[in-house]
């Protein structure tokens, strides 16, 4: 009998990442310094627009993220707005109550993933009809390379990307606009301009001086509210400012001689920025993975409260093995149903390095039960988990003075193998059995 290859890990299923880096580091550039031209294609109010498709829900306005519990009381967080409700003053990142009180009669719904991956992977190959470097950045953004175009007419080029968002909306009837630029950082931001299906081409200096160097210095990403005040206090408010009047030996000052020299080179639009078609089997997580999940409701039962802690270690150790990784010191926290009540944050260490969920489990349980049961003892409703990995090891090497148990590692292989070609839901844990009650899930909170 020839030997079946396993089934290969899917470490991203079901993650939802903005990216999986927040600037252009060195390992995405390209080593040679000509000059090149990129397409960035953004969708407009992506979960939105699928929902107002799916659902007939044109012209209403509608968040994704939010919903009504039984009694008629509105939790959760604006995930994206469509146009209509973002008339009202909703934005993404506030609250689903926040946004009820600007539109009470506002719809509300819930993510779901499965859908919006599978368009998004539809629209990649359709990507790959135009250019042959693609990279589906996110669920809804896209990068190309269109060197092939950098010495054709302004005309032929915004011809191309009308092409382009001709047959997206063919194949979706989705809209989306697009970004044109010598850098990969420019393309992204000209993407942003002309929302919800505009084009804008910034293919000289006099174009970035005009449509990219009055925006603020933190519409570039890595530059997050920290540093976006360190930048302020050197007196650079716009993009302009810094390609005017910026000094890289300021930015080194202030951030360090890589990132410093990095993020003044994307600030200023001379990144050189791969298009990246896909993760590399190679690729490891440079600062480890992480979970995080908020229930419906709040809970003070113990159990089920170490339930989903126990999803957490699985979804957590699960995507470690997906990567080849190991970790021996983690960190965490769970929050309150009470908004202004600190959470409570925790460090804990196993044996050595692992990535199997048992002894991950045991050393998280040893540290945070007596506090979870503290909490629990005087009434205070547990309402959110975070837990990831602190300090990661990519060797493989092995403990000296610990060794995972084999038969524990030969049942997980084989977990992960089941769960590998038929997905995550056909093998369960006992431990994971007991959940915090109500539709703590996405979906379940839409029926």
């Amino acid at each position: 009998m020839p030997h079946k290859k396993p089934h290969p890990y899917q470490p991203e299923k079901d993650v939802h990442r903005i990216t999986l880096y927040n600037t252009i580091y060195p390992e995405h550039q390209h080593r040679s310094k000509k000059e090149r031209l990129y397409l960035h294609f953004d969708f407009a109010c992506f979960y939105a627009q699928v929902e107002q498709l799916r659902r007939k829900m044109y012209g209403l306005p509608l968040i994704i993220g939010g919903w009504r519990k039984y009694n008629g009381q509105v939790k959760g967080i604006v995930a994206t707005a469509s146009y209509e409700a973002r008339q009202f003053g909703i934005k993404t990142g506030m609250s689903a109550f926040e946004a009820y009180q600007l539109c009470p009669h506002v719809c509300m719904l819930q993510v779901d993933y499965d859908a919006y991956t599978s368009i998004s992977k539809q629209v990649h190959f359709i990507f790959k009809e135009f250019a042959p470097v693609v990279e589906r950045y996110s669920m809804d953004e896209y990068f190309m390379e269109i060197d092939f175009l950098r010495d054709r007419s302004r005309k032929e080029i915004d011809g191309f990307a009308k092409r382009l968002q001709d047959r997206i909306y063919e194949a979706t009837h989705l809209v989306g606009s697009v970004g044109i630029a010598r850098s990969k950082t420019y393309a992204k931001l000209s993407s942003s301009l002309n929302k919800p299906k505009g084009r804008t081409m910034v293919l000289t200096d006099e174009d970035e001086r005009t449509d990219i160097w009055p925006l603020d210095v933190d519409e570039v990403w890595g530059v997050g509210r920290r540093r976006h005040e360190h930048i302020l206090a050197e007196g650079y408010k716009t993009i302009g400012d810094v390609a005017e009047r910026g000094n890289e030996k300021i930015f080194t000052r202030l951030f360090g001689a890589n990132f410093g020299k990095m993020l003044f080179q994307t600030i200023t639009g001379k990144d050189q920025g791969r298009v990246m078609e896909e993760i590399s089997e190679d690729y490891k997580p440079k600062q480890g993975v992480s979970y995080g999940h908020t229930f419906s409701e709040g809970s003070t039962e113990v159990d089920r409260i170490k339930g989903e802690f126990a999803i957490g270690v699985q979804g957590l150790c699960y995507r470690m093995r997906g990567y080849g990784i190991r970790a021996n010191s983690y960190s965490g926290m769970f929050g309150f149903n009470e908004p202004d009540k600190p959470g409570v944050g925790f460090r804990f260490v196993t044996p050595a390095h692992t990535n199997i969920d048992d002894y991950v489990y045991q050393a998280l349980m040893e540290k945070v039960e007596p506090a979870i049961k503290k909490a629990c003892q005087h009434g205070i409703e547990i309402r959110n988990i975070m837990l990831g990995t602190h300090q990661i090891d990519k060797t493989n090497q092995l403990n000296v003075f610990f060794q995972d148990d084999e038969d524990k590692a030969a049942r997980v292989k084989a977990m992960d193998e089941i769960k590998n070609r038929f997905g995550q839901k056909y093998i369960t844990k006992a431990n994971m059995l007991h959940r915090v009650k109500g539709n703590t899930h996405f979906l379940g909170r839409n029926n």
